[in-house]
C-alpha cells in the first residue's frame, strides 16, 4: 500500500500534472490518498512527483491515519469517525479492496507538518526536503501531519 500527499499547491502548473491530482482525489494541499501498489500507480506518482510526496505506508501509520482522519458512510451518507477496532479492522481489509467498496472516504485531509518542511525540494537535498519518492521516511512524515 503506497500513501500519496500533495504538498505543492496548484499556481502556474501543467495541465496533465494538474488534471492527474484531480482525478486521485488531491484537490489541495496536504490532502493524502491510498494506492495500491502496481505499475500503474508508480506510473501515475512518477508523473506528479513534483508536487507530492509518496512513498509505502506501514500498518501501525495506516491505523493511526484511519483513527484520526478516517471517516466511513452509512447507507443514509452520513459519515462517521472511525473507532480504534473499526481502524485496525479496515486497515486489514485496505490489502484486498478500494476505500470506495469499504464505504471509506476515499481521501484524508492531513494538517500541515509539525516542524516545517521544505517544500519546493525533491528527497536528497536536504533534511527537511519532501517531494518524490520518500520511501520508508513518509511514515514520519504522515504522523507528523495527524
Amino acid at each position: 500500500m503506497i500513501i500519496a500527499i500533495r504538498i505543492a499547491g496548484q499556481i502556474n502548473m501543467h495541465p496533465q500534472p494538474k488534471e492527474m491530482l484531480f482525478r486521485l482525489r488531491l484537490r489541495q494541499k496536504y490532502t493524502a490518498v491510498l494506492m495500491q501498489d502496481n505499475d500503474a500507480s508508480k506510473h501515475t506518482l512518477q508523473t506528479i512527483r513534483s508536487f507530492t510526496a509518496y512513498g509505502p505506508i506501514d500498518k501501525e501509520t495506516l491505523v493511526e491515519l484511519l483513527k484520526a482522519r478516517g471517516f466511513k458512510y452509512d447507507k443514509a451518507g452520513k459519515s462517521s469517525k472511525l473507532s480504534e477496532a473499526d481502524a485496525v479492522k479496515l486497515s486489514v481489509e485496505l490489502e484486498k479492496k478500494t476505500a470506495n467498496e469499504l464505504s471509506l472516504k476515499p481521501f484524508f485531509r492531513l494538517h500541515p507538518p509539525r516542524g516545517g518542511i521544505d517544500a519546493k525540494k525533491h528527497v536528497g537535498v536536504s533534511k527537511k526536503a519532501v517531494l518524490g519518492d520518500n520511501k520508508e521516511r513518509i511514515n514520519e512524515l504522515v504522523r507528523r501531519m495527524l
